[in-house]
């Protein structure tokens, strides 16, 4: 769902109108207008207003569901590793991102093996003389 579609959807979930939004998020309702219509595109700042009018994280007005940040499961782990102590936390830290480093690498090094693996010629191969 793309942001003008979620505003929509937030405004009405609280049961809010365009001018109800204004007065709450401090705006122009031809600003809301142009939002919602997808004609326009806010700036932090008005960002800001609309997710504290709308009682909503930022990211959650932003991006779609599940667009952004660590799937259930992994979000269960890392609130138990908030409970952690400091030094149990730069160890997860750590190994985090020598695990995401790594990916990256083998990320990086396929697809640059892959960009110079010349291509096979038809009638080229063994099998083929």
């Amino acid at each position: 769902m793309h942001f003008p579609a979620r505003l929509i959807q937030l405004r009405k979930a609280l049961g809010l109108t365009q001018q109800a939004l204004v007065e709450a998020a401090a705006l122009h309702v031809n600003q809301i207008r142009r939002y919602e219509a997808g004609t326009a595109q806010p700036t932090l700042e008005a960002l800001i207003r609309l997710a504290r009018a709308l009682h909503v994280r930022l990211d959650d007005l932003v991006f779609a569901e599940n667009e952004r940040g660590p799937d259930d499961d992994l979000m269960l782990q890392f609130e138990a590793v908030s409970q952690f102590s400091e030094e149990e936390k730069q160890t997860v830290r750590d190994l985090l991102e020598g695990l995401i480093l790594k990916h990256t690498a083998r990320r990086w090094d396929s697809s640059r093996s892959a960009a110079s693996t010349p291509a096979k010629k038809p009638g080229n191969s063994p099998a083929a003389r």
